[in-house]
């Protein structure tokens, strides 16, 4: 079965530009879940681009009272975004290593056949009990 994920990386992205608070991207997290979306998917980068920590938090709060709702957050593996994945636990966490200057990811760390941890850099042991995403 296909499950949709609405990622909201752009909508932090405009919000961000307008530099006027609108549109809201907890706002928009409601309106996807009300909609149907199986997920919400993040990527908080060290630039603060698009999504911010405070969004990333925000939204796991919201998302507490929808349970059947994947929160994914994706990020390089920097220490703010490894603090996040460990308090927050997110349904599932993607880690993109990718350059802090590349305008958009293209790769992930791999993860063990089994699925139980992510290698790569040591990141190992920030992914317990939280599944990774395969390359």
């Amino acid at each position: 079965m296909t499950r949709l994920s609405v990622n909201l990386n752009k909508v932090a992205l405009l919000r961000n530009s307008r530099n006027i608070g609108i549109p809201s991207v907890l706002r928009a997290a409601e309106l996807s879940v009300g909609a149907g979306a199986h997920g919400i998917t993040v990527h908080p980068r060290p630039d603060r681009r698009h999504i911010r920590p405070s969004d990333v938090y925000d939204l796991s709060d919201f998302l507490k009272r929808y349970p059947q709702v994947e929160f994914n957050i994706e990020g390089n593996p920097f220490p703010e975004f490894m603090e996040m994945a460990r308090r927050i636990k997110p349904v599932q966490c993607t880690l993109v290593p990718d350059v802090p200057d590349a305008i958009t990811s293209d790769r992930s760390i791999y993860r063990t056949r089994s699925g139980s941890r992510c290698i790569g850099n040591g990141h190992d042991r920030c992914c317990e009990g939280i599944p990774t995403s395969p390359n």
